[in-house]
């Protein structure tokens, strides 16, 4: 299976499609609901609720999702039932594959009911009709890459005592983001020091982005957060609590962070935890979405 652990939690929605050809007929008694077996319709649509819900039984690679909402709804034509399934979920995953199994299964059943009398059935014409949710939905595009800094914040690795990782970890992420790492420096657990540099980043240096990864503990030397909210014009909380959130809920030491996020200007600053690990996490936890902000501030709206 692929490890979906790192992603997170987004509304989910899929809408799949089948056809089952028949005669004229044997489409009416449908209809009429004269079939022997019994009503094709409530059977077929059961058969696709409950066949969405064990898609992972079926398909190996499939997760166990929790689906929110599964239904199907019947179109006629003279010679052929349009099947069609949506499926929501709040998850890690797509649901294209629930909604595709629902299809299957309610024709499957149909065909079933009407075998014995229609020799001519067929069904096919499985396909996804459309889906949504995931980081695809949430991506923003810049006609020029956003210039951005990683500061690291730490008095060993700044001493050269310790190999710095967590900014070189945020500086790979960012490759696959529509950025530019024009800074990657190190500085000392020094207030007035992180202060001066995160303004001169923002107003001369004219960055869009700034990361800073340490201090933001309880430790007695940890000041990152301090040193940002003499900076920031803005607060932007729920960058902070979504990166606790995402923490949160894979070690109960990310309640202990104080990461602070806000805006100066046109610039945007992030404090991230200093361990490797949780600067990873964290950076999964922001993107893609994180960078609708710029064309927020810049007027567009969502």
């Amino acid at each position: 299976m692929i490890d979906v652990s790192p992603k997170f939690n987004t509304l989910r929605y899929a809408m799949a499609k089948g056809t089952l050809v028949a005669r004229a007929e044997t489409i009416d008694r449908v209809i009429d609901r004269t079939v022997p077996k019994g009503d094709v319709l409530e059977v077929a649509r059961a058969a696709g609720i409950n066949a969405a819900k064990r898609c992972a039984d079926w398909m190996v690679f499939c997760h166990n999702l929790p689906l929110d909402w599964i239904d199907l709804k019947f179109e006629f034509e003279e010679d052929r039932i349009k099947v069609f399934a949506e499926a929501k979920a709040i998850w890690k995953t797509g649901v294209e594959m629930e909604a595709l199994a629902a299809v299957t299964g309610a024709l499957l059943n149909m065909y079933d009911m009407l075998k014995p009398l229609d020799e001519d059935l067929s069904i096919g014409q499985i396909k996804l009709v459309k889906k949504k949710g995931g980081k695809s939905d949430f991506r923003d595009g810049f006609a020029e890459s956003l210039k951005t800094a990683v500061l690291v914040i730490s008095d060993s690795t700044f001493a050269g005592e310790r190999e710095d990782k967590s900014g070189k970890i945020i500086q790979k992420f960012l490759e696959d983001q529509p950025v530019e790492v024009a800074f990657y420096e190190v500085l000392p657990d020094e207030q007035e020091q992180i202060s001066a540099r995160l303004s001169e980043l923002a107003d001369r240096e004219q960055v869009d982005l700034i990361f800073t990864t340490g201090g933001t503990g309880p430790g007695p030397r940890d000041v990152t957060p301090e040193a940002t909210r003499r900076v920031i014009e803005k607060e932007f909380p729920g960058i902070a609590e979504a990166i606790r959130r995402h923490g949160k809920e894979r070690t109960p030491y990310a309640m202990l962070s104080r990461e602070l996020s806000g805006t100066r200007g046109q610039c945007l600053i992030i404090n991230l935890p200093g361990s490797s690990k949780g600067a990873l996490e964290s950076m999964q936890a922001l993107f893609p979405g994180l960078l609708h902000i710029f064309p927020m501030m810049r007027g567009g709206g969502h």
